[in-house]
C-alpha cells in the first residue's frame, strides 16, 4: 500500500523540464572584400525554429591566430556556456564565428600572393579555405559578413542589437574593428587581445604607455616573439611604416573618434576586456585599459588567473556573453 501510494505521488510530480539547447550550424558566403568564399559557424537559440516570427540580437565571435572558425565551438564550448546562460535567464541571441583566416581582420597593408598561397604545401589548411585573392579583411568582416547575416538569419539588424568579441588575434580585431566601424556594433569584448601595437615600454608594463616613434622601434619590440610567427603575419598585414601602425592602433581609434564630431546614433561603442596574469601578451590589454582610463573612457577591464590559452578563454567566454547581452539584448 504504502509503495502504491509513492508511486501515485511520484506520477503526480511534474516531470523536470529538460534543458533547452541551441542549435549549431555550419554556413558559407562569397565575400566579395576577399574574393573568396569563406565557412561560418552560426549559433541558434533555442526558440529560434519554434518562433519564427522572432528577430534575435546577433554577436560576432572572432578566433585567433592560427585558428579557424569552428574554435570557439571545438575548443571554447560557447555553444554550451550559450545554452547555461540561456537557462539561467539571459536573453537568447544569434553568435556568429566567421573564418578570418590569419588576416589580423583588417586591409593588409601588404600586396598578396594568391598564387603562392595556392601552390603552399606546408601549410595545414587547404588553399580552397584558406587563400584569398584580395586581403580585405575588414570589410569582409563589416560589410559582407554582416549583411549575409542579416539577411539570411533573423536578427535585429541595426547597431543597438549587434556586439562583437574575439580572442588573441580575434580579440584585437573585435576592438578595432567596432572602433573601425562604431555605426556597426554598441559592444565590443576582447580575451587576451593583442591590443597595443604601439607600445615599445617595458615589461611589466608599469602604468605609462609609451609608443613607437619609429619602425625600427616596433621591430625591437616584436624581436621576443617566439618563433617570430606573430610577428611575421602582423608585418604583412600592418606594413612596414609608422602611419600604417598608428592608423590600426585601438588607442588611436579611441582617440579618433574622441576627437570628432559624432551623432547620438554612433557613440563610442562600450568597451569589455579581461587577460589571464600569465598571459605572455597581458601587457598589450593593460596598455589599452590604461590609455582608455587616460581618455575617461568608461569601459570594463579584468585580469584572472590563466595563460594564453583555451582552459582560460573556455573558463571566461560566459563573462563576454553575458556582457555582451546586457549591451545588445535589452
Amino acid at each position: 500500500m504504502i509503495s502504491l501510494v509513492l508511486a501515485l505521488l511520484l506520477a503526480a510530480q511534474p516531470l523536470a523540464a529538460k534543458p533547452a539547447h541551441g542549435t549549431v550550424r555550419t554556413d558559407s558566403l562569397y565575400a566579395s572584400a576577399l574574393g573568396a568564399t569563406k565557412h561560418y559557424l552560426v549559433y541558434l537559440p533555442p526558440s529560434y525554429d519554434a518562433d519564427t516570427t522572432r528577430r534575435y540580437p546577433v554577436a560576432y565571435y572572432l578566433h585567433g591566430l592560427y585558428g579557424a572558425e569552428t574554435d570557439w565551438v571545438e575548443h571554447g564550448h560557447l555553444d554550451a556556456a550559450m545554452d547555461s546562460l540561456i537557462a539561467q535567464g539571459m536573453p537568447e541571441m544569434i553568435v556568429v564565428m566567421p573564418d578570418g583566416d590569419d588576416g589580423w581582420y583588417t586591409t593588409w597593408n601588404t600586396i598578396g600572393d594568391y598564387a603562392g598561397c595556392v601552390a603552399d604545401s606546408t601549410r595545414k589548411e587547404p588553399a580552397s579555405t584558406y587563400c584569398v585573392r584580395w586581403l580585405h579583411y575588414d570589410d569582409y568582416i563589416a560589410h559582407d559578413l554582416l549583411q549575409h547575416v542579416d539577411s539570411v538569419y533573423r536578427t535585429i539588424g541595426d547597431r543597438a542589437h549587434r556586439g562583437i568579441a574575439g580572442l588573441s588575434m580575434g580579440g584585437y580585431g573585435a576592438i578595432a574593428l567596432a572602433l573601425q566601424y562604431p555605426s556597426k556594433w554598441s559592444a565590443a569584448a576582447s580575451h587576451s587581445g593583442v591590443l597595443s601595437p604601439m607600445y615599445v615600454g617595458p615589461h611589466p608594463f608599469e602604468g605609462a604607455p609609451v609608443y613607437a616613434t619609429t619602425f625600427d622601434q616596433i621591430t625591437a619590440q616584436w624581436a621576443g616573439d617566439p618563433g617570430g610567427v606573430r610577428w611575421k603575419t602582423r608585418r604583412l598585414a600592418f606594413g612596414r611604416d609608422l602611419p600604417a601602425w598608428r592608423w590600426r592602433d585601438p588607442a588611436h581609434r579611441v582617440r579618433v573618434i574622441l576627437d570628432r564630431p559624432t551623432s547620438p546614433e554612433t557613440p563610442l561603442p562600450a568597451l569589455y576586456m579581461d587577460v589571464g596574469r600569465d598571459d605572455p601578451v597581458a601587457d598589450d590589454t593593460r596598455v589599452f585599459h590604461a590609455e582608455l582610463d587616460i581618455l575617461g573612457v568608461p569601459h570594463v577591464f579584468a585580469e584572472y588567473p590563466g595563460a594564453h590559452n583555451w582552459p582560460y578563454w573556455s573558463a571566461h567566454v560566459a563573462q563576454s556573453l553575458s556582457w555582451l547581452a546586457s549591451n545588445i539584448a535589452r
